[in-house]
């Protein structure tokens, strides 16, 4: 008992804060893609927004480098997600268990299929909660997540000390 209690113990330090510059760039990062987003679902009366989309900004700007903001994570993770959350809900219907297995197989499948991307955990209780059919895979997943790293790897580049994406595959 001893052992496990001390693994709760914390680090010492906790990593350093970012600069007001990236920081600042990374805001505007997520600013420019949920307009581009928002607006294109206004525009055409398609939706491709979705909550855990402004999630995949705070990777996708404010963390570029992690492997959890690359656009395989983005696109992958959030497919792979919707897709068991679709599953689940139309073969379980809505119950808090649907929502636990499909949360609990979307991190297993993300996992094997390296696309691991944690806003996408939140896309099965959306589906579920919803009662979501399979055209949300198409939109606005699919279209929101491609919009979204199209964004991504645009504005990131534009920085002369940002590289987006570090690897495609």
């Amino acid at each position: 008992m001893k052992k496990y209690i001390g693994k709760f113990k914390a680090a010492d330090t906790s990593p350093k804060r970012n600069s007001v510059e990236f920081s600042t760039y990374s805001g505007l990062g997520g600013l420019v893609a949920v307009s581009v987003i928002a607006l294109l679902s206004e525009q055409t009366t398609v939706p491709m927004i979705m909550a855990p989309l402004g999630a995949s900004c705070v990777l996708a700007f404010g963390v570029p480098d992690s492997p959890l903001a690359q656009p395989r994570n983005i696109v992958g993770g959030h497919f792979i997600a919707s897709l068991i959350g679709l599953a689940v809900y139309h073969v379980l219907g809505q119950a808090w268990y649907s929502m636990a297995i499909g949360v609990g197989l979307a991190i297993f499948l993300m996992q094997l299929t390296k696309t691991t991307h944690p806003p996408a955990g939140a896309d099965p209780l959306i589906i579920i909660l919803s009662g979501a059919s399979w055209k949300f895979l198409i939109s606005p997943v699919l279209s929101g997540s491609l919009i979204l790293v199209a964004v991504a790897v645009l504005f990131n580049n534009i920085h002369s000390k940002r590289k987006y994406p570090k690897y495609w595959r």
